[in-house]
């Protein structure tokens, strides 16, 4: 079935220019909310959005209902010998060996050589205490990692040959470290199997047919960000031109809706797509972005444009609204934008993204994830002393504002086609009965749940084909060799192997299950927008101490404009020299 109908009105078509250099009154209003709103106190911003995350009380069984059914099926059906879910039970981020596991991954991808990539194997697995996770899992996958990383353990925190065999002892005396970086490769391809769903476009179209007979749909993304030249991000674009050809072509004129689309990150097709390179960006990066556009345009399939970190937010939307007032992409509703809930601006993001769908006079795609820079975030903001941070310093805030924005685009489906990307089944649940609220019934192109290739599918195999339940679930399907898994890969262990996460916690037995589909507004609302205890604000990094110095927000348009007119005003102020 095709998407509903536009808005019968086209509202005019602004020139480039003109939208950037003459914005209208409600546009300039609506991101200048979005910079206010960028690092608002938990206190003042979290109550609001409970309020407004709140499910009416006559959905809120229905809701628990639901999200009950899915965790018990999902914890009855998923297999214990799953890799990854194991690995994830097994090695928890809240245990020594896990942190180190975590640690070492995200460590190796700024390793510069080999040497010190040894060192740092030696610093960070000589203490794990490995062998008291042998035998714990009934996983093959688990055991035999557990086996390595224990003498992996043993080879580079021991000097001499006592407490080994002499084949280790020979062992470590022919390889040592080298031969352990041996053995990092061939776990994180082993990982990789279980996250990137083919080396190339062919391979994932072709691994992918099965889910789609089952009824899912795919969002591919090309592996590969933060290109550092331009050869680099030159290689992206061609990877994202024969990407969409080979997807357009599999898609055989099925639409925007139901034919598969691509998610395109910025960040891997210009070397400098940063606040600071705005001119820049515009000039380099944006021809290439729409030429990617229509060609998607052209096999009609849906462009998602993905989220990254909260200081390229600006940019994003700048390069955004460029292409959704183009008179060369008018009538594509194959446009689409991600948003992060966890980031304090989000519901101003939807208010600007579904005012440009209305102005651009089509529908545009929203894909709604919770996000997952957040370890990044925090840590920049401490090291830059900004006066905030841009993200909620508890997990339960971003629960609560992903209903809060959930509501917001099911409110605006005339302008907005939504995308809810979530593992959880209590947001699954909300947002299923949510958007039947007012009576109307589903069908394909009212809206779409999404979820991780390798991770979502057990979840959402309850809902998709299931009579009563079917809604439309498209799958991020990354798409890569294994050079260019790690950083996605070490996103999405930190993501989901924290000890907060979902999908961390629905492997744990012990979790009860009221517990997993708890209503976070109801856990939010007590704490009227505390802070995370351990969580200070960037100026207390220090304590009593001393205060963390001070930095400039930088990032911010409005703090630019106002020291660029400091400046301007001091170069037009007379000095004189001293006597």
């Amino acid at each position: 079935m095709s998407t509903p109908n536009l808005p019968p009105t086209r509202h005019p078509r602004p020139t480039e220019a003109t939208a950037a250099a003459r914005p209208s009154a409600p546009r300039a209003a609506l991101r200048q909310a979005i910079d206010t709103a960028w690092r608002t106190p938990e206190p003042v911003c979290v109550p609001v959005l409970v309020e407004a995350a709140r499910i009416p009380s006559e959905l809120r069984e229905p809701v628990r209902s639901l999200a009950h059914d899915l965790v018990s099926g999902l914890r009855a059906t998923r297999s214990r010998s799953s890799g990854v879910d194991a690995l994830m039970k097994e090695f928890s981020l809240s245990s020594q060996e896990g942190v180190a596991l975590m640690c070492l991954a995200e460590a190796l991808l700024r390793v510069p050589d080999k040497a010190t990539a040894d060192r740092l194997i030696r610093d960070k697995l000589a203490d794990g205490d490995w062998r008291a996770h042998i035998g714990n899992s009934p996983s093959l996958f688990v055991n035999a990692a557990t086996w390595g990383l224990l003498i992996t353990g043993r080879l580079v925190s021991t000097s001499s040959a006592e407490g080994l065999s002499s084949a280790l002892t020979r062992l470590v005396a022919r390889g040592g470290e080298p031969l352990i970086r041996k053995g990092m490769d061939l776990a994180m391809r082993m990982l990789g199997e279980q996250f990137v769903t083919g080396r190339d476009i062919d391979e994932a179209l072709k691994r992918g047919r099965e889910h789609e007979h089952k009824g899912y749909r795919y969002s591919f993304d090309m592996l590969g960000e933060a290109a550092m030249t331009a050869a680099d991000a030159e290689r992206y674009f061609k990877d994202y031109e024969r990407a969409i050809e080979a997807i357009g072509k599999g898609s055989k004129g099925r639409g925007v809706v139901d034919g598969n689309g691509i998610s395109v990150k910025l960040s891997a097709l210009h070397p400098r797509y940063t606040w600071s390179q705005r001119e820049r960006v515009l000039a380099e990066l944006l021809p290439k972005l729409k030429t990617l556009c229509l060609q998607a345009r052209r096999h009609d399939i849906g462009l998602n444009i993905d989220a990254e970190e909260a200081d390229r937010l600006d940019i994003s939307l700048d390069l955004l609204e460029a292409l959704a007032l183009d008179d060369a992409l008018a009538g594509w509703t194959g446009l689409g934008f991600v948003v992060q809930a966890y980031q304090k601006r989000a519901p101003q993001v939807l208010d600007f993204v579904i005012d440009l769908a209305r102005r651009s006079g089509q529908r545009m795609m929203v894909r709604l994830v919770k996000g997952a820079y957040w370890d990044a975030e925090i840590k920049r903001a401490q090291i830059d002393g900004l006066a905030g941070y841009p993200v909620y310093t508890r997990k339960v805030y971003t629960d609560v504002s992903y209903l809060a924005c959930a509501k917001k685009l099911l409110a605006a489906r005339d302008a907005i086609y939504p995308q809810f990307a979530t593992h959880n089944a209590h947001s699954l649940a909300a947002i299923f009965h949510l958007a039947a609220a007012d009576g109307r019934a589903w069908q394909p192109g009212d809206y779409e749940f999404q979820c991780l290739h390798g991770m979502g599918e057990p979840l959402y195999d309850q809902i998709v084909g299931q009579t009563g339940r079917h809604r439309l679930v498209r799958i991020y399907a990354p798409v890569g060799s294994h050079e260019t898994l790690l950083a996605y890969l070490v996103r999405r262990l930190l993501e989901n192997g924290a000890n907060t996460s979902f999908v961390n916690r629905i492997v744990d037995e012990r979790v009860p299950v009221d517990e997993l589909i708890a209503d976070p507004v109801e856990q939010a609302a007590p704490l009227a927008g505390a802070p995370h205890p351990r969580i200070t604000l960037p100026s207390d990094l220090f304590g009593a101490q001393r205060s963390n110095s001070a930095g400039i927000d930088l990032a911010s348009e409005p703090v630019r404009a106002r020291i660029a007119a400091a400046l301007a005003g001091s170069r037009a102020t007379p000095f004189a020299a001293g006597p």
